[in-house]
């Protein structure tokens, strides 16, 4: 393995300028004194994520996992995840919890010049509620401007959640609004899009208008690099900030530091919860009968070592994993169960009747053996890892998994009857709806394993339809145990969770990248969500 690192490592040293060639890209040197008091350079160099395929338009999803850097927000989340002001001054919502009244600051500019007003943010709205994308907007019924700097939302019925929408949707400006946005957004937030090199490099400035706190840098280059590309970027200095796997973490890397943040960006294991037999209206077939048994389901949560997990197929960057929530102000701690217990595992499944009648390690429930295929995207190491890491712990359990790596083509054909080992993990609780509603079974990647328990669609039902966050968390944690039943392992246990990745960067040492919140699943660049805070140290 060594060898063939170090192969792959020379190789990545050797072709790394021929990916930067042709790239502008005046802010790859290394930071320069530039007033002879000390100060450095006003430019970076990041290499932290991939290319957004579609582009910047947060009516389509941009800015959905993170900060959508060229775009305000009404309101967004401070460090501690407490709600705060951005565009908005302040908001209401009706006793009903329909109506939701807006104000905003009367100060905010486009980076164009133009003024943000309400106009602006109904045609927002409006728009992505109609764009067909992953921006889910059906909760509401119309959004209108009540004056100049005042935008009223009226929802179909009440949805504690629609507050995630407020945090999540940057605002663009209906006169420039067109078919070329999302390639050349305009919008009021810290940073303006200057070059965009599809493919090799995203080039940003400061935004001599933005109302908030003005960035230290004024320059800021994005370099669309694979992780093994970024790492080697960083071991030539060629980069900043590298975001890295935890297989490199342990690799030092002359004047970088290593800089861990918790998340929820999880991964765990989807289980067809129903018996086979059944097909989608497109012939897809649903179920397993091997999964559909609640005693299999959860042995194998009691069987798994997420701490072995942790610090076998994480290099010890993450922690273990309960819920598609850990942590959060509406996760219920009391859901959580004792993992790698073999023996409370093993007594699950002989008191259901499983047993390894003939000898080849495989238990048996009459003609049914314990096995079942385990699928995970192909190219995605890391839960290449813990999928195979996942099926030799539970071998001695008798439970034998087949892991494999297949193309999300195939995986959409084979996910309602097999097991996937999936990637989630939100600041909004509405991603606990999505993944365990019976309301969404069989839709998109949510509930593919058709689960549904009546109790918990009503504790779910309740959570959206309070008028507070406060109340709202309250259903939320009772879907998931409220002492008899719920949705976790110590439940129904439709899932299996593994673990909770932590967000491993590489960072130049002079340079301070602030106070980084709990971070949501990968997409969007989620560690430049408080970019207007890094500076370099004295």
């Amino acid at each position: 393995m060594a060898t063939k690192w170090g192969m792959r490592y020379l190789g990545l040293v050797l072709i790394l300028p021929l990916i930067l060639t042709g790239c502008t890209q005046p802010s790859a040197q290394q930071p320069k004194p530039v007033n002879g008091q000390g100060s450095e350079s006003r430019e970076l160099v990041l290499a932290v994520g991939s290319e957004p395929d579609a582009g910047f338009d947060p009516t389509t999803g941009w800015g959905r996992y993170g900060s959508p850097l060229f775009q305000s927000t009404l309101l967004k989340y401070d460090h501690a995840l407490a709600v705060a002001n951005d565009l908005a001054s302040g908001y209401q919502v009706s006793d009903d919890g329909i109506v939701w009244t807006v104000t905003m600051r009367e100060d905010a500019k486009f980076s164009d010049g133009e003024p943000v007003t309400a106009e602006d943010v109904a045609y927002t709205f409006e728009t992505a509620a109609s764009s067909g994308s992953v921006v889910d907007l059906q909760i509401l019924d119309r959004v209108e401007a009540v004056d100049e700097f005042t935008v009223r939302f009226t929802l179909k019925q009440a949805q504690s959640t629609f507050l995630h929408s407020l945090i999540a949707t940057g605002i663009v400006p209906e006169h420039v609004h067109d078919g070329n946005y999302a390639t050349h957004p305009v919008g009021s937030g810290p940073f303006q899009l200057v070059q965009w090199d599809k493919g090799q490099q995203l080039i940003v400035t400061a935004n001599p208008r933005y109302y908030g706190a003005k960035p230290f840098f004024e320059k800021i280059t994005f370099l669309f690099l694979d992780e093994d590309a970024a790492f080697a970027a960083a071991r030539a200095g060629t980069v900043d900030v590298a975001y890295i796997p935890a297989m490199f973490s342990k690799q030092e890397v002359p004047g970088m530091h290593l800089v861990t943040v918790q998340s929820v960006d999880n991964r765990g294991i989807m289980f067809p919860y129903v018996p086979s037999g059944q097909t989608t209206a497109e012939g897809v077939p649903i179920g397993n009968d091997v999964t559909a048994d609640l005693a299999v389901r959860k042995a194998i949560n009691a069987a798994i070592d997420r701490e072995a997990l942790v610090n076998g197929v994480l290099e010890g960057h993450g922690t273990p994993a309960h819920s598609v929530n850990d942590g959060l102000p509406w996760w219920n701690p009391e859901s959580e169960i004792q993992d790698g217990d073999m023996d409370a595992a093993r007594k699950l499944l002989a008191d259901a009747g499983w047993n390894d009648g003939n000898g080849d390690g495989i238990l048996e429930k009459g003609a049914l053996k314990a096995e079942f295929t385990l699928l995970y995207p192909a190219g995605d190491a890391t839960r290449q890892s813990l999928a195979i890491a996942t099926a030799d712990m539970l071998k001695p359990l008798g439970i034998n998994i087949h892991a494999e790596g297949k193309s999300w083509d195939e995986i959409r054909k084979m996910m309602y009857s097999n097991a996937v080992l999936y990637g989630w993990g939100s600041h909004d609780p509405l991603e606990m709806y999505n993944l365990y509603s019976s309301k969404n079974a069989g839709v998109d990647l949510y509930n593919t394993g058709f689960y549904k328990n009546d109790i918990v669609d009503e504790y779910l039902n309740e959570a959206l339809a309070a008028t507070t966050a406060e109340e709202a968390n309250e259903y939320w944690k009772k879907a998931q145990w409220d002492g008899e039943t719920g949705l976790s392992a110590r439940g129904d246990a439709p899932w299996a969770w593994l673990v909770n990745l932590d967000h491993l960067y590489l960072v130049k040492d002079r340079l301070d990248i602030g106070k980084q919140k709990i971070h949501p699943h990968g997409h969007g660049w989620p560690v430049t969500d408080n970019l207007v805070e890094w500076k370099w140290n004295e």
